[in-house]
């Protein structure tokens, strides 16, 4: 009995079961509700392409819609991120959810382009099945709130498994019911597409009662709230004193306390983060370009097109792939303890990349489907290692706003893909658009590894927690800094 309670035991602290057991219920519950949504996401992304073609919209259309859409997740997310701190973050994955409810009513009532669109742009609807809206930028700067640098990367990686897992499902359901009901006496196809869209609504509201149930610790005011309760009394009477000997402020002391009230939330990032971010940011554009030109909706529909398959098929091989990079995934907090953050990002996303510029060669759907394997089997693995790597360089305040930023840079980058790749498939050029995002996708990834590979981490982070976590990172080395650590002193400001 003891080598099966060794091994448990192993695999409970490896794969960082114990880390997320450690943070919390709140952690939970996030993670259950990312994994709701993209379950939300991956019915629509199998179909919305199909849906529009369904309903005879051009493939510029269907381009110009996604588009779109990613531009109005843009605004979304630049609105409710910035504004998430300040308000609550309950209140506004709240108000997300209802959107998705929303967004979901309308695509399960209406076929008019322009209503949808409006619905999409307004709401949130997933174009590519990817987690562009506001969602995602909120969740992660909690979770980073909520761990130490101990505990983040296996926190953050059983978030990205779990999301593949619902994905995964939610594909795999929609390409069943879809198979089942267009057979159905008096279903068309385009009847049994509006009845996915009211299981997106449906989860959307799942995900309205589950961020009910978070609590007050996953608000960014919260530490500072409970450090300084015992405090309070004094406080207040320092504030009555300070009162009473300023109560007729001078012009220049009311001029110097309204300068910090008028800054952006931009502004109030500091410079070093800003020196750091600039050149992450314009990396993550390059990937995220490449992403919007083959989303996982714009690809099914490429294979549908070149194979014509039926709908199970398609489901059954897209819920396969998140399958796969759900298995990846829970590798991504181990590897990163002893390849380093910068090293488990690259290295996993290398081969995912060259999957995608080769997609288009193979005349057979054995090999197609491989490739599309390859690609989604390890496309997630750089997501909680990139996560933990934003959070390791910015300061706890600013992480919000950073990973607000973050996501509409990735986000409005996007935008531009299914244009482009719509106008390629009018033409029957639809392999370019495979071929320019996996060499996207390459410069990326190389380009990630020559900035940020020697990058020191963790200099904002409590002392007792950094010593930690660099031990941790590489359990059977004696050495004290971790591997993304670099050469020279003067590398980080």
């Amino acid at each position: 009995m003891a080598f099966p309670v060794k091994q448990l035991k192993w695999f409970y602290h490896e794969f960082g079961i114990k880390s997320l057991y450690d943070t919390g219920w709140d952690a939970w519950l996030i993670i259950l509700t990312r994994c709701s949504r993209m379950f939300a996401y991956g019915t629509n992304s199998l179909i919305l392409a199909l849906f529009f073609s369904a309903l005879d919209f051009s493939d510029f259309r269907i381009g110009l819609f996604m588009t779109l859409t990613l531009l109005g997740d843009v605004l979304l997310s630049v609105l409710l991120t910035l504004i998430a701190d300040r308000l609550g973050r309950r209140k506004i994955l709240f108000a997300g959810s209802f959107l998705m409810v929303l967004s979901g009513i309308a695509f399960a009532l209406f076929e008019n382009f322009w209503i949808l669109l409006f619905a999409a742009v307004v709401g949130v609807i997933s174009a590519t099945g990817g987690d562009f809206g506001p969602f995602r930028a909120i969740e992660e700067s909690t979770l980073s709130h909520l761990t130490t640098p101990k505990t983040r990367p296996d926190v953050l990686a059983w978030y990205i498994t779990t999301s593949s897992i619902g994905s995964a499902l939610g594909v795999e359901l929609t390409g069943r019911v879809v198979h089942y009901l267009q057979h159905r006496d008096g279903w068309t196809i385009v009847d049994a597409y509006h009845t996915v869209f009211w299981i997106y609504s449906a989860m959307g509201g799942v995900n309205m009662i589950l961020t009910l149930l978070l609590s007050k610790k996953c608000e960014a005011n919260y530490e500072a709230k409970t450090t300084t309760e015992e405090s309070e009394v004094l406080l207040d009477e320092m504030e009555e004193r300070d009162s009473e000997e300023t109560a007729i402020p001078s012009p220049t002391t009311s001029s110097e306390f309204s300068i910090p009230e008028k800054k952006s939330r931009f502004a109030q990032i500091s410079q070093a983060t800003r020196s750091v971010m600039y050149k992450l940011w314009f990396l993550l554009i390059v990937d995220s370009l490449a992403d919007g030109m083959v989303g996982y909706s714009l690809t099914t529909y490429y294979m549908d097109k070149k194979f014509d398959l039926r709908k199970s098929t398609l489901g059954d091989i897209t819920s396969i792939s998140y399958v796969l990079s759900s298995c990846s995934t829970i590798f991504a907090g181990p590897l990163s303890r002893r390849l380093g953050l910068i090293n488990t990002m690259v290295f996993t996303h290398l081969p995912s990349s060259a999957a995608v510029l080769l997609f288009p060669l193979p005349s057979s759907i054995f090999f197609t489907v491989a490739l599309f394997f390859v690609r989604t089997g390890l496309n997630n693995m750089d997501q909680a290692p990139r996560s933990a790597f934003i959070a390791a360089v910015v300061k706890p305040e600013e992480r919000t706003a950073v990973m607000g930023i973050t996501s509409m840079l990735r986000t409005l980058a996007a935008t531009a893909g299914p244009s482009v790749t719509g106008i390629l498939a009018g033409n029957d050029r639809f392999w370019i658009a495979f071929v320019a995002a996996g060499a996207l996708r390459i410069a990326y990834d190389l380009g990630l590894w020559a900035m940020f590979v020697n990058m020191k981490l963790h200099q904002h982070e409590e002392k007792g927690e950094t010593k930690e976590v660099d031990s941790g990172m590489r359990r059977e080395s004696d050495e004290e800094e971790l591997r993304d650590v670099p050469r020279r002193s003067d590398e980080v400001e």
